[in-house]
């Protein structure tokens, strides 16, 4: 395993884009054998089925919902812990509906299964949305393209022929829907959260962002690996049931200004050498006028903010800081409940937390170890 630790944060020693182990069935194999093939031909039917016909149909926005969370049922998903920040459990219908997405909202999510995308379409039936670390602008897809997303290489500059727009144009254009994001810009095993893309910062002044976790119980239905479709099959359909742990962070906005151009990442995020500020500006933005810094640094700190917020509301923050963690005295409980401190020790959190990740390179270019196309440097 030693050739595998380069891979890995240098300061808790997560590595996020290994495999999360099957646990053994032992005795039980032949049962998880027979639930295999059970459910994978019922579960193949009802994905043929909704994606072939029943999207195109006009059965409303609750049939769909309803074929969807068919989907889910199939291969037994059907607890969901639910958990808002800052509302009590079993207090959510008495709280205010600004708590969780509605229509011209941005939900930032993260990315660790194709389940990520049929659950978000079975709740809030948002339009989905890939983000780049070479640009701001994202590409509107599909649902099922947002599922097999995570099977996929990452890219690090979108298609040619993609149609890319900001987040401000697509939520102009679709005034009653909510818009998904997956800011990490590729899957992880859900052990930890990557640096955010740049998609996030074009997000209009009047739009809540949520930042939203999904964590799987058992964890080894997520995908760190392009093209393990045979292995996530098995363990989706072989295990009795599964549970999804959903934290929604309180909502951020984005009150500052936008910069006057559209800032890509430049090789420069490949060296060790390079500073935080450069590797958000680019080459040519970071000789820029001085009003263009000071707008780009109001930037990083709401991106920080996003950051904050999705690693705050689940489980995998929690675990990315347990060595060393200057927030372990500050949860709420095992789960990754809410955290209730001063801001001077979240941003102290915050601060280490960017440390342990500049250490191991755990930035957006990272994803590119995934296509065996970048290998960090060896000290």
């Amino acid at each position: 395993m030693e050739k595998y630790s380069q891979y890995r944060d240098r300061a808790s020693g997560i590595a996020p884009f290994l495999p999360v182990p099957t646990i053994s069935a032992g005795i039980y194999y032949p049962f998880h054998l027979f639930l295999f093939f059970i459910r994978l031909p019922l579960l193949l039917a009802a994905i043929l089925t909704y994606f072939l016909f029943l999207q195109w149909l006009p059965i409303g926005s609750l049939g769909k919902k309803a074929s969807l969370w068919l989907i889910l049922g199939v291969p037994g998903i059907w607890w969901i812990d639910l958990q808002v920040d800052g509302v009590k459990k079993g207090s959510l219908a008495q709280q205010h509906r600004s708590r969780v997405p509605q229509p011209q909202s941005i939900i930032a999510c993260s990315s660790t299964s194709p389940i990520d995308a049929l659950y978000l379409a079975a709740i809030f039936d948002p339009i989905f949305t890939a983000s780049y670390p070479s640009t701001r602008l994202v590409q509107p897809i599909t649902l099922l393209q947002a599922a097999l997303n995570a099977f996929s290489r990452p890219r690090s500059y979108p298609p040619t022929c993609a149609r890319l727009v900001d987040l401000e144009t697509l939520v102009r254009r679709h005034p009653n829907r909510v818009i998904a994001v997956f800011p990490e810009c590729t899957t992880t095993n859900g052990r930890g959260i990557l640096s955010l893309s740049q998609s996030l910062l074009t997000a209009p002044r009047t739009s809540k962002i949520f930042p939203i976790n999904l964590r799987y119980t058992p964890p080894d239905i997520t995908t760190p690996v392009p093209a393990s479709y045979s292995k996530f099959l098995w363990n989706l359909t072989s295990q009795p049931t599964h549970c999804i742990r959903v934290r929604i962070a309180e909502s951020l906005q984005n009150t500052s200004r936008p910069p006057t151009k559209d800032t890509k990442y430049s090789e420069s995020v490949h060296d060790d050498t390079a500073s935080s500020s450069d590797t958000l500006l680019g080459s040519e933005d970071a000789e820029g006028s001085e009003e263009s810094k000071e707008s780009v640094l109001e930037w990083r700190t709401r991106l920080d903010s996003s950051t904050h917020g999705l690693g705050g509301v689940g489980e995998t923050f929690i675990r990315a800081m347990q060595h060393g963690n200057p927030l372990g005295k500050l949860l709420a409980d095992d789960l990754g409940g809410c955290f209730k401190a001063p801001t001077k020790s979240l941003k102290s959190a915050l601060g280490w937390l960017r440390v342990a990740v500049k250490k191991q390179q755990m930035l957006m270019p990272i994803i590119s170890f995934r296509s065996q196309t970048w290998k960090p440097k060896i000290p």
